[in-house]
């Protein structure tokens, strides 16, 4: 479904990422794991056209989209949740949501989806005429993922939607995601929980300095001496 090809972004002068190259099959769970500055949000916010590369391809369902805008990625189908949520806190929790559903295919559904967001988050079908910056860290997480979900992506994009969390918060959040992977959407997923991320995930990839330092089945990277040292401290 998503072919990235030796993408090189910079920031200036600055390169960020070194030629990152990676794939996620239709159905799957794919994490992108590694420390901070490795180049796992850069990575997202290219594909999805915040950033252009200035080399390498990216192709979703079988489109080049590394020349498109923001917008037109959406619509194509690819949704980015950023970290941070980046919720709009005066709003409420609904008018958050229906801003989701902002392409011609989502406004065409967007009552039936706002009722599966509600279904999955029935926290936020109570909270619906609650200003979105008076809800606690987990529910505007929820709201987020929501938001994601409103515009009906065949793709899903997650940055660091643990971050922050209780560990209860966490469990939840995981299951959510597995739900919505079982509902029919792909996912792709940031996460610097790397044990949850992996035991999630169908595969995933380790970025390093803006690069991809290692890549495999989920199985495999949790068997890796060199990733149980590194990132379960194991």
């Amino acid at each position: 479904m998503l072919r990235v090809t030796g993408i090189q972004t910079f920031y200036g002068d600055l390169q960020a990422l070194h030629g990152v190259t990676l794939e996620v099959r239709e159905g799957e769970i794919v994490s992108v794991i590694g420390s901070n500055g490795a180049g796992k949000t850069t990575t997202l916010m290219t594909i999805s056209g915040v950033f252009r590369p200035r080399r390498g391809e990216i192709e979703f369902a079988g489109r080049r989209i590394d020349h498109l805008k923001p917008a037109d990625i959406v619509e194509a189908g690819l949704c980015h949740v950023p970290e941070g949520r980046q919720l709009f806190p005066t709003m409420t929790v609904e008018e958050n949501l229906i801003l989701g559903a902002c392409t011609r295919r989502a406004r065409a559904a967007r009552e039936e989806t706002l009722e599966r967001v509600y279904t999955l988050f029935p926290r936020l079908r109570e909270r619906c005429r609650q200003t979105a910056g008076t809800l606690s860290g987990g529910e505007q997480q929820m709201v987020a993922i929501g938001r994601g979900l409103m515009s009906r992506p065949r793709l899903l994009m997650l940055d660091e939607p643990s971050l922050g969390l209780s560990p209860m918060l966490v469990r939840a959040i995981f299951d959510i995601i597995q739900e919505i992977n079982r509902g029919g959407a792909t996912i792709l997923l940031v996460e610097q929980n790397v044990f949850r991320a992996l035991k999630l995930s169908h595969r995933g990839y380790i970025l390093e300095n803006g690069r991809v330092a290692a890549e495999g089945s989920s199985q495999q990277l949790l068997h890796d001496p060199q990733v149980r040292t590194a990132y379960l401290g194991l």
